[in-house]
């Protein structure tokens, strides 16, 4: 039986290594091997990456591939990738050289408004609330400017405060709603640092507040938190082109194509069943450059999928329409990013991606991120509404399938050339594999 351990993170690498691998693994000696064959032999470049977390033992590898041809406001990018899921990368390069000449993705920046909350409890008046809010407005503000004041001479800053009243929702509950700038920066410890403060300072100066009673005075602060919910950090991504020149797919008419592509986009727009499916392949696109940028990943998908029910019910977050015989596709996220701060700074991996996009902006990556996911909704549904996602998909998965089979770079090639013609199903791929190797 394992025993509870403590101390664990006083441990060294090693020594966490040999305590994972004797306790909770089946061979001791080739979990060690695993795990330090993954480390870098620079020691340097590892003891960085040790220290992004606690308790590291190892590395943990993704695959970072590179979508070319991406006319963005008619500039060209190479857009680096960071994902696991195979034909995410192919079919993003394959939408990029199809509007190409085609006019490429356009963009817009909506908006850059970042929001914290500080949640209290007041059970008193609300006029009496109200009153101290207004008289406390303005120092919340200027107690916050050592903290302020470097975002402040970039051009950001506090934006708004506001008081809500949510006392019908949860009883004597009430927030202070904040909206920020903070430009190339995420923002998020800025963000929690200032409503951190604000909270001291709206609980302090209660206790100075004549009109309250001793009671309204003991304003209770539960939390003071940024919010991953980001509905007016948006932005949109758009292609579009005459009808006669959709001609992604060579099996059937450009006309029936489109409205193939439109009957599709509303079907993702009126059930939610397909709907998350659809927009898990949009995501495909942007967590990927998400990641690749080292920007929150798990902060982007719950704020987006967090506005594509901003409505009531779970929906499409792309569009799709014929007007005047041109086809338009579009797409409008929230995202919040950065390109400055965190591991933008520090991975040498981020560093090298936000190089490649010419170190945007966080507005530039903004677009950037909106039309990865653009285009990968694109690829996913020309393929839905004509050969079917498999087709494309398990040929992409083919080279899984065979390493994991323990096939030579011989048998890959001649399997390769064999699933060009025949479709690949992982029984197929065994039962061919299983055959060659009986053969040599």
């Amino acid at each position: 039986m394992i025993s509870p351990i403590e101390g664990f993170s006083k441990l060294t690498k090693n020594e966490k290594i040999d305590w994972i691998a004797e306790h909770y693994t089946d061979n001791s000696k080739a979990t060690k091997s695993i795990l330090k064959r993954y480390w870098n032999s620079e020691n340097k470049l590892q003891k960085l990456h040790d220290e992004f977390i606690e308790n590291t033992i190892t590395n943990f590898y993704l695959p970072l591939g590179i979508a070319p041809n991406f006319l963005i406001n008619n500039k060209l990018y190479a857009i680096p990738m960071a994902i696991e899921e195979s034909s995410v990368v192919a079919a993003a390069s394959k939408s990029a050289k199809f509007w190409l000449d085609r006019g490429g993705f356009k963009t817009t920046v909506l908006g850059t408004q970042k929001i914290g909350q500080v949640h209290f409890m007041y059970s008193g008046n609300i006029d009496k609330l109200n009153a101290f809010f207004i008289s406390v407005k303005s120092k919340l503000i200027s107690d916050a400017a050592p903290i302020t004041k470097n975002m402040e001479k970039r051009g950001g800053g506090v934006t708004e405060i506001t008081l809500r009243n949510k006392s019908n929702q949860l009883k004597n509950y009430f927030q202070l709603h904040c909206t920020f700038e903070t430009l190339d920066a995420m923002g998020a410890n800025f963000i929690n640092s200032c409503l951190e403060q604000f909270a001291k300072t709206f609980k302090k100066e209660a206790q100075k507040f004549a009109q309250f009673t001793e009671t309204e005075k003991d304003i209770e602060i539960v939390m003071s938190i940024l919010s991953n919910y980001v509905p007016h950090c948006l932005v949109r991504a758009e292609v579009s082109c005459p009808i006669d020149k959709l001609t992604a797919n060579a099996m059937i008419p450009p006309k029936e194509f489109a409205d193939k592509m439109v009957r599709a986009v509303r079907i993702a727009q009126i059930e939610p069943f397909r709907a998350v499916t659809h927009n898990k392949g949009i995501m495909n696109g942007i967590d990927a450059v998400v990641l690749a940028t080292g920007n929150d990943f798990r902060a982007i998908e719950a704020g987006i999928h967090a506005y594509a029910s901003k409505d009531g019910s779970y929906t499409s977050l792309s569009h799709a329409g014929i007007e005047n015989n041109i086809f338009k596709f579009s797409i409008e996220v929230p995202l919040a990013l950065g390109t400055v701060g965190g591991l933008t700074s520090l991975h040498p991996l981020v560093k090298l991606a936000l190089e490649i996009l010419r170190r945007p902006s966080a507005k530039e990556l903004m677009q950037i991120v909106a039309v990865a996911g653009l285009a990968q909704n694109f690829a996913a549904l020309s393929s839905l509404v004509t050969t079917g996602i498999q087709e494309g998909h398990m040929k992409m998965h083919l080279m899984n399938i065979l390493n994991q089979l323990g096939a030579t770079n011989e048998e890959k090639q001649e399997l390769k050339q064999y699933f060009k013609k025949n479709t690949v199903t992982h029984s197929a791929v065994v039962e061919a594999f299983e055959k060659l190797r009986k053969n040599q």
